[in-house]
C-alpha cells in the first residue's frame, strides 16, 4: 500500500520470505496463491505493493530476459508492483535447518557479490516509474566473517562494486535503488551503531572514498553522495528490540550521521519481562531447530547467547536471569505469544517515529516464521494472518 498522507509517503507490505520455496517457479506460484486474497483485504482497487524475496537460485532464473518479463505480466495482472527487495537469504530458508548458514555467502564471497548484482538489474528492471528501490543484505556475514587477512578489503572492494553499479543504474536507466546493510545479533553488524561505525569509518574512509571516485571518474565530493545515497542501514525492529535499543533514537542517530535508511522492516520479537521456570516450557515451543533464535538478557549489563538452547541452560545454572529478548519474528498485532510476551511496544514506538518524522519511505513487515511458530499462534490461514498484520501497522500509521 502506497500512504502518500504521511512523512516520507511510504509504502507498505510484506516480505515474501513467510513463504516457502526457492525456485523462480516456486516464487511465481506463491504470489499467485497469496497476492489476491491480502490485496483484496487491504487496497480497495489500488495496486499493491510487494516485498520480495530472491534466493540466489530465483534470482539468476530471472536475469533472463524473457522471464523477467513474464514477471512483469505476471505484476500487471495480479495489479501489483514490486519496490524492495530481501537479499538476505542467499540458500534455502525454509523446511531444513537454516541456523548461522543463512548468512552465507557473505560479503567476503564473490558469490554474494553476484547475487546482488543481480537483484540490483532485478529490481531496476520491476520499478514502477517515480518510485525508489530498496535492497536488504547480509550485514557482513556471520560475527567472524572478517576475521581472516585480507577479508575486509574484500568485504569493503564487494560493497563497492555494488554502489558503482547502482550508480550506473541511476544514471542510464533512471531507477534510484539503495543497498542496506541488516544488524543482527550474533553478526559482524550486531547493532544500529556498529551498522552506522561500518559506514563511516570504513565505507566511508578516504581511501575508499576515492577508489570509489576513481571507478566513476568522478570527484570525491560526489563519490561521497553516491555513498550516502545508495548504501545505508535496513532498520529491523525486530533485531533491534533484542538489541535493548530505543528504535527511535537510534533512527534519529542514523540520521544525524547522514546515513539513509531504505527500508524498515516491522516485526516484534519474544519477551519475557523477568525470566521464570515456569515459563522453559512456553520457551520450549519457539525452539523450532531450523532458525537461530537469538537470546540478550539484560540484568546489570547486556549478557548474548547464540540461540535458545543455549540461553535456556544457562538460566538453569543460575546464570541468565533477568528480561529476555529472543530474536523469534512474531506477529506484529500480538502484544502476547501465550505465556510470553513481545516487544510490541518498540515496534508502536517505531511506527510512531516514522509517523512522526518519517525515516523511511519503505516499511515491510516480516514474519517469516509463520511455518514454525507454536500451532496456538496460528489462528488464522496465512493469508488471513498476512492481511491483519498489514491492516494493524496501517491502522497505527493512519489514527
Amino acid at each position: 500500500m502506497h500512504l502518500p498522507r504521511l512523512k516520507a509517503q511510504p509504502h507498505l507490505t510484506y516480505c515474501t520470505n513467510i513463504h516457502a520455496g526457492e525456485s523462480w517457479e516456486d516464487v511465481r506460484d506463491s504470489l499467485n496463491t497469496f497476492v489476491p486474497p491480502i490485496r483484496d483485504a487491504l487496497t480497495q482497487g489500488a495496486p499493491m505493493g510487494i516485498g520480495l524475496r530472491l534466493s540466489g537460485q530465483a534470482a539468476f532464473s530471472l536475469q533472463d530476459n524473457h522471464t523477467l518479463k513474464a514477471f512483469q505480466q505476471q505484476l500487471h495482472g495480479l495489479n501489483a508492483y514490486v519496490f524492495t527487495l530481501n537479499a538476505f537469504p542467499y540458500g534455502k530458508f525454509h523446511a531444513t535447518q537454516v541456523k548461522q548458514d543463512v548468512y552465507l555467502p557473505d560479503w567476503t564471497s564473490p558469490e554474494r557479490l553476484r547475487y546482488t548484482l543481480a537483484c540490483i538489474d532485478i529490481l531496476a528492471g520491476l520499478l514502477p516509474e517515480g518510485v525508489d528501490g530498496s535492497i536488504s543484505t547480509v550485514p557482513v556475514g556471520f560475527r567472524d566473517a572478517a576475521q581472516a587477512p585480507g577479508a575486509l578489503d574484500q568485504i569493503l572492494d564487494h560493497l563497492l562494486q555494488c554502489v558503482v553499479h547502482l550508480v550506473h543504474c541511476a544514471q542510464r536507466q533512471g531507477k534510484l535503488i539503495a543497498l542496506a546493510l541488516e544488524p543482527e545479533p550474533a553478526c559482524y553488524l550486531e547493532t544500529t551503531q556498529e551498522a552506522a561505525d561500518f559506514i563511516l569509518q570504513h565505507m566511508r574512509s578516504p581511501a575508499v572514498v576515492s577508489k570509489l571516485a576513481q571507478a566513476l571518474s568522478c570527484s570525491n565530493e560526489q563519490a561521497m553522495d553516491a555513498l550516502h545515497t545508495h548504501l545505508g542501514v535496513c532498520f529491523d525492529v525486530c533485531h533491534s528490540a533484542v538489541e535493548f535499543e530505543d528504535p527511535v533514537q537510534a533512527m534519529r542517530q542514523l540520521r544525524a550521521d547522514g546515513i539513509c535508511i531504505p527500508k524498515i522492516q516491522l516485526s516484534s520479537a519474544v519477551r519475557i519481562p523477568d525470566m521464570r521456570a515456569d515459563l522453559l516450557p512456553a520457551l520450549h515451543m519457539f525452539d523450532d531447530a531450523v532458525y537461530l533464535h537469538q537470546v540478550v538478557v539484560q540484568s546489570q549489563g547486556l549478557t548474548r547467547f547464540l540461540d535458545l538452547p543455549q540461553a535456556m541452560a544457562a538460566y538453569e545454572a543460575g546464570q541468565a536471569n533477568g528480561e529476555w529478548r529472543v530474536h523469534c519474528h512474531v506477529p506484529v498485532f500480538l502484544e502476547h505469544a501465550g505465556a510470553i510476551s513481545t516487544t510490541q511496544a518498540q515496534l508502536l514506538q517505531t511506527l510512531q517515529g516514522c509517523k512522526l518524522e518519517g525515516f523511511s519511505s519503505h516499511l515491510e513487515v516480516e514474519t517469516y516464521t509463520w511455518d514454525v511458530l507454536p500451532a496456538a499462534l496460528k489462528t488464522d490461514s496465512k493469508a488471513q494472518a498476512i492481511a491483519r498484520e498489514l491492516q494493524f501497522v496501517h491502522q497505527v500509521l493512519t489514527t
